[in-house]
């Protein structure tokens, strides 16, 4: 089989953490020796990029004397603008092929805006990996722009969360059947390939062939169990992984990753209930065993000698190349006086200074020159390692034997869910464990807006509150408003639980805005945000959402205040009916909603 063009696709959303299934058929077609590419952004960015190329390699051919890497972004603003002052740019006057030249880059410019390219489709294989239906829109425009691009549409795989969960609804939108679940059995990608791509370590230089920087880039990615033993109504997981696998280890991936990549600082785990394992303590024990053991510390490996070497042995060239650039860019800027001219000196001698003109050989060729004045500026101070069981543990299941297993590595922070208040005795006796061993630093997600009452979610917050106060801990909540995956509500970004409403649900966003999203340990902090008590809460819940944004604001200038007076005017009969509208959290046609001149005067407060 010749070598394939294969591109692997994550839709332009912000997300935290890579696609570690990318990552790892990544590494599966790199073992076949096809030709990969990885990107993240605007497709037509990646289209441009590709004929760019396909035009300097015809025009070398036409004028080789020429240094074309020089005009790159010139040649490529013209095809996408198809403004000829652009080509005014082009250094060709003393070109005797200049007539060439030009008509070479207008075919390619035509060649973009006449969508030739959809004719001859550059790639033999397109992968493209989902999340949540919160980024539905982008993902389904992201394959359909996909279908474009690929010779075959049979060779258009579409995986990952959505694609699992949603395929009907991908075939309907799209027209492409997804691969539903894991890659966790030979020949489901190739039909004569025995090997199982969910048991391949991840490929993490495709990470630096894209712009985007996942906010969590310090870690080993991975799984010690797949999936979970509880079949929670507002749960993924039954569905993307059926079977509970108690034990992977990992050592040999990480082992892998080190040897390929480097050291990592962390330990990111995505296990969805490691707590069920029967093998717990051995999955502890590898931890510790990898180098994971409180206190442990961590200094940054020579990221350019890893690179150069990768570049050596040809591992990802587009990747190494960009990673060089950017490392060699950090040295310049970080330098002074002499030893910065002098090395920017080196840099514009060797045609080093701008990305478009950065190929291997001349990375190769100033290495030797520049190494020992690299190794004299890297970081060699170490830093503390940690491990992030990053989908949280189950509370229920958490008692005196494993929460001293958890302390004897440097969980940080340790994530408990908290979905419930009738889990409630379950939860503090786990933060109180937690506390007895000494994991001080606590996170958890707080689900709302299912079958809980806001009110709920208020003792769920304050009872962290107090639990911080009283152990002398820290916790950090993170509210998560509850959308169904499946159901006729599934694409509706406007689903309300049974006990709440749109206005409660704009409240606790609004508070949440103000929070950054996250609730931390300080009492006065929280009394601020939530409100001292239920009373206050509930308060705060009806108030005009400006005047939660800018609480201080309003309450100088005396309208809150006055929205409060305007409120508490109301009679008993009265106060249904503004609760009614208010709850609606539709404001628009205030003057026609009601007749009531006391309840209008309350409702122009909310259209400020």
């Amino acid at each position: 089989m010749t070598n394939r063009n294969i591109l692997l696709l994550e839709p332009n959303y912000k997300n935290k953490y890579p696609p570690i299934g990318l990552m790892k058929i990544a590494t599966y077609h790199r073992m076949l020796g096809d030709n990969i590419t990885f990107f993240k952004g605007n497709l037509k960015d990646l289209v441009i990029k590709n004929i760019t190329d396909l035009c300097i390699d015809k025009l070398k051919k036409i004028d080789n004397s020429i240094n074309w890497f020089e005009n790159r972004n010139t040649i490529s603003v013209f095809i996408r603008t198809k403004n000829h002052k652009h080509l005014e740019q082009l250094n060709i006057d003393n070109s005797d092929y200049k007539i060439l030249i030009y008509s070479c880059i207008e075919n390619y410019k035509n060649y973009y805006s006449k969508k030739l390219y959809e004719k001859e489709p550059y790639y033999d294989r397109i992968y493209v990996t989902t999340l949540f239906t919160f980024y539905w829109k982008i993902t389904i425009e992201t394959i359909n722009f996909s279908k474009k691009l690929v010779k075959d549409l049979n060779e258009l795989k579409v995986g990952g969360i959505s694609a699992t969960i949603l395929s009907d609804d991908i075939i309907k939108e799209t027209g492409i059947t997804p691969n539903k679940g894991l890659l966790d059995k030979p020949g489901i990608l190739d039909k004569d390939n025995e090997i199982i791509i969910d048991t391949l370590p991840l490929d993490y230089s495709i990470l630096d062939e894209i712009d985007y920087k996942y906010p969590e880039n310090e870690a080993y990615y991975g799984y010690m169990t797949r999936g979970c033993i509880r079949k929670c109504s507002f749960c993924a997981v039954p569905t993307l992984e059926p079977r509970y696998d108690e034990f992977i280890p990992i050592s040999q991936y990480i082992e892998e990753t080190k040897l390929n990549f480097g050291e990592k600082r962390n330990l990111l785990l995505l296990d969805n209930n490691v707590l069920a394992s029967p093998s717990f303590p051995n999955i502890i024990e590898e931890i510790k065993q990898l180098g994971f053991i409180k206190g442990g510390k961590y200094t940054e490996p020579n990221q350019l000698e890893i690179s150069i070497r990768n570049l050596k042995l040809g591992l990802n060239d587009k990747a190494y190349i960009r990673r060089s650039y950017t490392l060699l860019r950090n040295l310049l800027n970080k330098i002074k006086g002499n030893e910065q001219q002098n090395f920017y000196n080196l840099l514009e001698d060797n045609d080093l200074l701008k990305p478009e003109t950065v190929t291997k050989d001349k990375l190769l060729n100033i290495y030797p020159l520049i190494s020992e004045l690299y190794t004299n500026h890297y970081k060699h101070s170490y830093r503390l390692r940690y491990v992030d069981f990053n989908q949280g543990v189950d509370a229920r299941l958490i008692n005196e034997s494993n929460i001293k297993l958890l302390s004897e590595i440097p969980i940080h922070p340790l994530r408990i869910a908290f979905d419930s208040i009738k889990y409630k005795e379950q939860y503090c006796n786990a933060i109180r464990l937690a506390a007895k061993y000494d994991i001080k630093y606590l996170s958890n997600y707080i689900l709302y807006n299912d079958t809980d009452t806001p009110l709920e979610l208020y003792y769920r917050l304050k009872i962290n509150i107090d639990l911080s106060e009283s152990l002398n801990i820290s916790i950090y909540s993170f509210p998560m408003k509850f959308h169904p995956i499946v159901g006729e509500d599934r694409f509706n970004r406007n689903y309300l639980g049974k006990y709440w409403n749109r206005k409660f649900i704009r409240s606790v966003q609004a508070i949440l805005n103000v929070t950054k999203g996250k609730v931390g340990k300080g009492r006065s902090f929280f009394n601020r945000a939530f409100g001292q008590n239920e009373e206050e809460f509930i308060k705060l819940l009806y108030m005009p959402e400006s005047y939660i944004l800018y609480r201080s604001y309003y309450e100088k200038n005396g309208k809150t205040d006055t929205w409060w007076n305007d409120f508490n005017s109301l009679n008993e009969l009265e106060l249904i009916e503004a609760k009614n509208i208010i709850e609606k959290n539709d404001f628009k046609h205030c003057d026609t909603i009601t007749n009531n001149s006391k309840i209008i005067r309350l409702l122009k407060h909310y259209l400020i």
